[in-house]
């Protein structure tokens, strides 16, 4: 019997913890979530609410969650980064943490570091881009960028997800912004007021905005070789899996630079055609199961098992496929 713990999560983790279950092996998942609400306890075993906690209180916390629930193998989001800095206090305690070591996945996780590594390799295409630390620069950089690219864009260097993803767009009309969903579209007017209003403010990357299909491609590392299933994601809900040899030949590139272990989410944007890196999620999307589906290959399963130190035979339907999803209504226990 082991016993698996998800800590915080995203929903669609749901969809995860199904695919790992796929096993003859007995697994138990426990997991734990801020939202006690969360959908994802329909597919635990155990559930447990966590507590809001930062920095080393929460590496405790982890710590004494696996002797108290004899966690067996941890699969970790929230915190994964500083979780693997201190991979040898879960080691001690004999629990299998999914997540690379701390030397390779930082860099990854930081947007500058991530481009540094792989500026100017052969293959690896890494869009310009400009880090800026204070309002001045940001106005420079915009000013820099604007002059040879039809649009600009920002994010934090350090950002999960895409929250603070958005596009400089100009002819944003404020008067009618009640009339339409939000979006991620931004005037520069506001914002230079809005970093204007913070005395400081976190490095943020500046760009050219990459207007072209996203690919999404989940891999894994295995003895007979690298599983990656790329996604091409457009602003419906379906995607199409198309195996293109120049993704799949920049993700074999990028995983010989930064040699992951355990599952990784590669991103690629388009712009007039060309492919450009964007950034490595360490641990797996959420999304990863439109992939798994449509290429027939069980991406968590096969990653457990590894950890587990059992190799798993997989083979990938190359063929093009379009998946989609639809919103099934669950109960969640009060």
């Amino acid at each position: 019997m082991i016993r698996v713990w998800f800590n915080h999560w995203f929903s669609t983790a749901y969809n995860i913890i199904n695919l790992l279950k796929e096993d003859e092996t007995e697994i138990i998942v426990i997991g734990s979530n801020q939202r006690k609400h969360s959908v994802i306890q329909n597919a635990c075993d155990e559930w447990y609410e966590e507590p809001a906690l930062d920095g080393e209180e929460y590496i405790h916390f982890c710590l004494q969650f696996c002797q108290e629930h004899q966690i067996d193998v941890f699969i970790p989001r929230r915190k994964l980064v500083d979780i693997s800095k201190h991979i040898e206090q879960f080691k001690k305690i004999g629990v299998k943490v999914m997540v690379d070591p701390y030397e390779r996945i930082q860099s990854l996780n930081n947007k500058e570091l991530a481009y540094q590594l792989f500026q100017g390799h052969p293959r690896i295409k890494v869009p310009e881009h400009i880090i800026v630390r204070s309002v001045e620069e940001f106005q420079k950089a915009y000013d820099i960028l604007s002059k040879q690219y039809e649009k600009v864009c920002f994010k934090l260097v350090q950002d999960e997800g895409g929250m603070s993803f958005r596009v400089i767009d100009n002819s944003v009309d404020i008067a009618n912004a009640l009339n339409v969903y939000p979006s991620t579209k931004i005037s520069l007017k506001v914002a230079l007021q809005a970093l204007k209003e913070r005395k400081e403010f976190k490095e943020i990357m500046m760009m050219p905005y990459l207007p072209g299909y996203e690919i999404s491609v989940d891999c894994l590392k295995t003895v007979d070789g690298i599983i990656a299933v790329p996604r091409k994601k457009g602003p419906s809900r379906d995607e199409s899996i198309e195996f293109d040899e120049d993704i799949l030949q920049m993700c074999y590139d990028i995983l010989e630079v930064v040699p992951l272990e355990y599952p990784c989410n590669i991103q690629f944007k388009y712009l007039d055609q060309i492919p450009y890196f964007l950034e490595v999620n360490t641990r797996m999307s959420g999304g990863i199961q439109m992939g798994c589906l449509a290429a027939g290959v069980n991406i968590p399963n096969i990653a457990l098992n590894k950890l587990l130190g059992i190799q798993k035979s997989w083979q990938i339907d190359r063929s093009t496929k379009r998946v989609s999803y639809i919103e099934i209504p669950q109960i969640v226990s009060e």
